[in-house]
């Protein structure tokens, strides 16, 4: 698959930072752990330094995605729209590619914050080639905080697929440092 220097859309799939598993808290609502405040600002500081801003994240409703976002969002350089989506809570990755199917084509670049298996498995299906060394990074383990950056030629969202996306990069707090 050739890349195309400005694609068309790009998908950023973010895995929330790492959180608490507090007795008698439901799942849901599990706040991040001190390593995960922590590990979200470095990773929205390097969106915003790579100039990595979505026109809308679509955030799981669960407490520990949405406080990964509140931190990243903190870090950009503009305002973000941003919409909760039940629909990215514990789900396959076809059920996420439905959702990004429903997306607004005038959005260019998307960004979603949620779970495991779900992000990792969505990425893995989207992810046709990409910088190798990458690609086998994120398929070996896809951490939290991790940030896969997919780029795709298409003329609009619902054309999603599975082996549509090119992979420009994929980054964890441990690999920036």
């Amino acid at each position: 698959m050739m890349r195309n220097p400005m694609p068309k859309h790009r998908l950023i799939l973010l895995r929330h930072a790492k959180s608490a598993w507090p007795n008698g808290v439901a799942d849901r609502e599990r706040p991040l752990a001190g390593r995960g405040r922590k590990a979200a600002p470095v990773i929205g500081t390097y969106m915003a330094r790579e100039k990595l801003i979505p026109d809308l994240a679509l955030v799981s409703p669960a407490r520990r995605a949405q406080e990964t976002w509140k931190l990243i969002r903190q870090a950009l350089s503009k305002k973000v729209s941003d919409r909760e989506s039940a629909d990215i809570y514990e789900v396959s990755a076809e059920r996420i590619l439905d959702v990004i199917r429903a997306v607004e084509p005038d959005i260019r670049t998307l960004l979603i914050v949620g779970h495991n298996p779900g992000m990792e498995n969505a990425a893995s299906l989207i992810v046709a080639d990409g910088d190798a060394a990458a690609v086998g990074r994120m398929r070996e383990k896809f951490p939290t905080a991790g940030l896969a950056v997919i780029d795709l030629d298409l003329g609009g969202w619902d054309e999603i697929a599975a082996g549509t996306g090119y992979l420009e990069r994929f980054v964890t707090p441990r690999s920036l440092g």
